[in-house]
């Protein structure tokens, strides 16, 4: 099958003779929430995957912080430092996981690494989704392997499957919910009917909420971890740059009520398509049938919708954040490039791969939206809206008209248009006399037409 980008098959590690291997030692940069389980992972399954892989995977060196800080986890027989260089300079090490996060000093550190011919893991989705294709182009060309099974939806195995067992198809959508913390929001805002202050109040008692929780709820995470996702996807480069990002603090109480009376549900997605040799991809709150699987998932609980040719649709749904499931999917790729080493194979990645994806410009992405005017009751208002939507040549699904006194609301849902010309149609919208506000806008996905 013709690839629909310069495709990035990433094919299945191909075995050779097996290699004797007394042992893998593995270098370990951070010991936090991550870096700790994973520790842990690896040293309570020590003798099963041992007879998985042929040899004994050990933790000999750990980089922290603080070398006297309490830990869940016992550092005892790693070598423990402060500073992170000496793990990755030390030659007996062969695979450092770098569970320090941020772009420096992990870029630097992964690189280093890399260079003294060492395999790498991570879970950093900052990382990747800004400078990725430098690590992965470095790591092709030193014959190692990069491998970040959990910079995506922590515990769900989607990178893997991505490019292994589709490889042989072509992938036309990803779409997401890929923020934890943004999911179980919505979800007391639909359960409660709580406000998104309120919400977001309880995610932070919970726990689930970073001390600034801009990064969730202006979708900056998700955008990230949509980057990546479309890069391994399509096999062409995108960044969290390409990515048109809207978070969720207009979404409202009232958004939720009227999604519900509508036979929908609100959610943040990440959705990614390619068409035509283009990659769109954005991140933005979107009303979901509540038929459509997504719709469903609640709480912190992540889920990735794929659609392929021939393979149709996928979801994998799992816990998508959180110390233990981020940790076990660190674990699985550790575990890989031990076979690697062993077999004497490795996870190649195309040559291709660095090809940068050529990005559809925002304006031209098909898209519906529900709209909520507050407009004069009086006549000719409803011709004068429609009159506009149809100048920008976009039809209207249904329309929805509550009187208040003097005033009414009106509530749209269009057919599928391209996303200029409803930005077009509601700034005209805004120039009517008889239209006093644009309460909301808001994309509706998942349906027949989108």
């Amino acid at each position: 099958m013709r690839p629909l980008l310069a495709h990035c098959i990433w094919p299945t590690v191909a075995r050779f003779s097996v290699h004797h291997v007394d042992g893998i030692r593995v270098g370990l940069l951070g010991c936090g929430v991550v870096g700790g389980a994973t520790l842990r992972i690896l040293r309570e399954h020590r003798d099963e995957l041992s007879a998985r892989v042929g040899a004994p995977i050990d933790v000999v060196s750990v980089a922290v912080r603080d070398v006297a800080r309490a830990r869940e986890v016992d550092l005892a027989g790693a070598t423990v430092t402060t500073e992170p260089a000496e793990v990755v300079g030390d030659p007996s090490i062969q695979v450092i996981v770098e569970a320090i996060g941020g772009v420096e000093p992990a870029r630097g550190l992964i690189l280093a690494a890399i260079a003294s011919g060492k395999h790498v893991v991570t879970a950093n989705k900052e990382l990747l989704a800004t400078g990725g294709a430098q690590l992965l182009e470095a790591a092709a060309a030193a014959g190692v392997d990069l491998l970040f099974e959990a910079a995506v939806g922590g515990g769900i195995p989607i990178i893997r499957p991505l490019r292994e067992s589709l490889a042989g198809d072509r992938v036309r959508r990803v779409m997401g919910i890929v923020n934890g913390t943004t999911n179980f929001i919505l979800t007391r805002m639909s359960e409660t009917g709580e406000s998104l202050a309120e919400a977001l109040a309880e995610a932070d008692r919970l726990g689930y909420t970073e001390a600034d929780p801009s990064a969730d709820i202006d979708g900056h995470d998700a955008a990230a971890k949509l980057a990546i996702l479309a890069t391994v996807a399509f096999g062409a480069t995108v960044v969290s740059g390409d990515v048109q990002r809207e978070g969720i603090s207009s979404v409202t109480a009232e958004d939720v009520s009227a999604a519900h009376e509508l036979g929908y549900e609100v959610k943040l997605l990440a959705v990614a398509e390619a068409d035509g040799g283009q990659v769109a991809a954005r991140v933005h709150p979107a009303m979901l049938p509540r038929t459509h699987p997504l719709a469903s998932v609640r709480d912190v609980f992540n889920a990735i919708f794929v659609e392929g040719d021939n393979v149709g649709e996928l979801m994998f749904l799992g816990r998508g954040a959180g110390g233990a499931p981020t940790a076990s999917a660190v674990a699985g790729d550790v575990v890989e490039i031990a076979r690697n080493i062993v077999s004497g194979g490795r996870s190649t990645i195309s040559a291709g791969y660095g090809t940068k994806a050529a990005i559809r410009p925002t304006a031209e992405a098909p898209v519906r939206y529900y709209v909520v005017l507050s407009v004069l009751d009086q006549p000719g208002v409803l011709a004068a809206v429609a009159s506009s939507f149809a100048r920008h040549d976009i039809s209207i699904a249904s329309v929805r008209q509550e009187g208040s006194g003097d005033q009414a609301t009106l509530v749209l849902i269009t057919h599928v248009a391209p996303e200029g010309r409803h930005r077009a149609t509601f700034d005209e919208l805004q120039s009517l006399d008889a239209v006093k506000e644009i309460a909301s806008t808001m994309r509706v996905e998942g349906t027949s037409e989108a």
